[in-house]
């Protein structure tokens, strides 16, 4: 991949991926409330609305701050298209990038215990639900190139 059109391809997946964190972040927030609300919606943690003093202010930073989330995951996603790197180098760089990001706005916005064991339960969350999504991802791409070689076979047999 040619510099030009990297940089082409991290600023265009990061501008589609802040409405993306937006969606995701809105959805963990009606999720939560249905589960630990008790019939109410609440758009964030309330130690959160207490640091930033209004729940307008926390909702605000912590849509802006789930946006930048999904801008950073899109942007990355660069490193899936560098094919010189193998496939474990590219999921260890992806990892350990959005990690990192994910970790710091989990702790900034209280969305994780500010403890050691907060931050590993937390942290435990995260790899988990990325090592099932990369694997329901390595199983779609393994079908796609199943179905792909079936049909050059039956191309080829013509």
């Amino acid at each position: 991949m040619k510099k030009k059109n990297a940089l082409q391809n991290i600023i265009l997946r990061g501008l589609w991926g802040f409405p993306m964190g937006l969606a995701i972040g809105y959805t963990i927030s009606i999720v939560s409330s249905l589960c630990y609300a008790g019939g109410y919606y609440a758009p964030c943690v309330p130690v959160l609305i207490d640091k930033v003093g209004s729940e307008i202010g926390a909702v605000v930073l912590q849509a802006i701050l789930c946006g930048l989330i999904g801008t950073w995951s899109a942007a990355t996603s660069v490193i899936w298209d560098m094919e010189r790197l193998s496939l474990m180098a590219q999921t260890g760089i992806y990892f350990i990038l959005n990690a990192s990001v994910m970790m710091s706005v989990a702790y900034f916005c209280y969305w994780m215990e500010h403890s050691i064991k907060g931050f590993l339960e937390f942290f435990a969350v995260f790899a988990l639900i990325f090592i099932v999504i990369w694997v329901t991802e390595l199983l779609i791409g393994k079908c796609l190139v199943k179905r792909l070689n079936t049909n050059l076979y039956k191309i080829q047999d013509n």
